[in-house]
């Protein structure tokens, strides 16, 4: 089937309408959490109709659950240019979830509010499926969720929810950096220690 040159223009500016209305949701909310990201004022930050955006994005939690994917896409392009170098699936697991780890806290804001809607969320959200496919290619060897065992996916899944429980203590305070680390080391190397 042959795409006609007007229609690939069209979907590319609806690509980048769609990346700016993030971005600008993603600007908002890294300096007022997700009550500043009010619809009307990413409409405005992003330069479109508050028509257009309810077209991409239906509710506030549709655009919470983008700002997330792009958040991952971040990383896991980070982490294709830069893959953990640690010898055990365990010390790899950890290199990737403290590198999230620091990414977030550079966005303490964004950071908090994102996972506390997650949390609240009543929309699917691929966060929690993402992160153990992440997990799972970089600690096996690029193993990915549809050639894992339901063991390995349950194992990668349960320490990618000791990291996002860990964070949100560390994002009410109760939790230092080198705690967090030191907690998912741990959890890593129990959990992990079979793959």
């Amino acid at each position: 089937m042959e795409s006609h040159p007007a229609q690939s223009v069209r979907t590319r500016s609806q690509h980048q309408r769609r990346k700016r209305i993030v971005q600008a949701a993603a600007a908002l909310a890294s300096r007022g959490g997700v009550e500043a990201m009010q619809m009307r004022t990413v409409a405005e930050r992003a330069g479109v109709a508050l028509g257009t955006l309810y077209r991409y994005f239906p509710s506030k939690m549709d655009l919470v659950v983008a700002v997330v994917g792009e958040e991952l896409d971040l990383l896991e392009s980070s982490i294709d240019r830069r893959p953990p170098g640690a010898a055990t699936p365990a010390s790899r697991a950890v290199d990737v979830l403290m590198r999230a780890t620091r990414g977030l806290m550079r966005e303490p804001e964004l950071a908090d509010a994102l996972i506390r809607s997650l949390i609240m969320a009543d929309v699917e959200t691929p966060f929690g499926d993402r992160m153990t496919g992440l997990l799972l290619r970089v600690s096996a060897d690029g193993l990915t969720l549809a050639a894992a065992s339901e063991e390995q996916i349950d194992l990668a899944g349960s320490l990618a929810s000791v990291w996002v429980q860990e964070l949100l203590e560390m994002l009410r305070g109760r939790r230092t950096y080198d705690q967090i680390q030191r907690r998912i080391e741990t959890a890593a190397a129990r959990l992990f220690a079979d793959f």
